[in-house]
């Protein structure tokens, strides 16, 4: 009777860890990258100044030093931001809503804003410093300068 079946077992099993370990690793490190998503209506500091999200009746309210800048319709507030190199203020957001996501980019006073016009719920952000990459339900969207266009197969790596 052989018993090399037996002792490839360990080996078998421990490839197979180390494959799990490196895709586990890959996994935290991909979900890293991206931005998370948040639910937070507080304050927060901006290079343009100061922004809050007031609910308004049925609407919510983007102030920016006592300011109404924009209004949009939303159920929940839900935003993805991009945080400045100094860890404290929020450079840019993406805030969804009803009729989809909206960009703010908080780097110029007064502040941008861009309605993306498509009907869609955000699942991911990866920033870039003249674009926003965004999944959705229906694939991966890049909006750049006003314009959505959905991503096909690509060879860049986002962050």
């Amino acid at each position: 009777m052989s018993h090399a079946p037996l002792l490839a077992l360990p080996l078998y099993l421990e490839c197979n860890m180390k494959r799990l370990l490196l895709a586990a690793l890959a996994a935290t490190s991909f979900v890293t990258c991206a931005h998370a998503q948040s639910d937070t209506a507080g304050s927060f500091t901006t290079p343009s100044g100061t922004l809050q999200f007031v609910r308004d009746d049925r609407d919510f309210v983007a102030i920016i030093d006592k300011d109404i800048f924009d209004r949009f319709d939303a159920k929940t507030l839900t935003h993805f931001d991009e945080i400045g190199r100094d860890n404290s203020t929020v450079t840019r957001m993406l805030v969804q809503t009803n009729y989809g996501p909206v960009l703010y980019d908080f780097r110029r006073r007064p502040p941008v804003v861009q309605h993306v016009n498509a009907h869609m719920t955000v699942k991911r952000v990866f920033w870039q410093p003249d674009e926003v990459v965004m999944q959705g339900p229906e694939g991966w969207f890049r909006f750049r300068n006003g314009t959505l266009t959905k991503l096909q197969s690509t060879t860049t790596t986002y962050h």
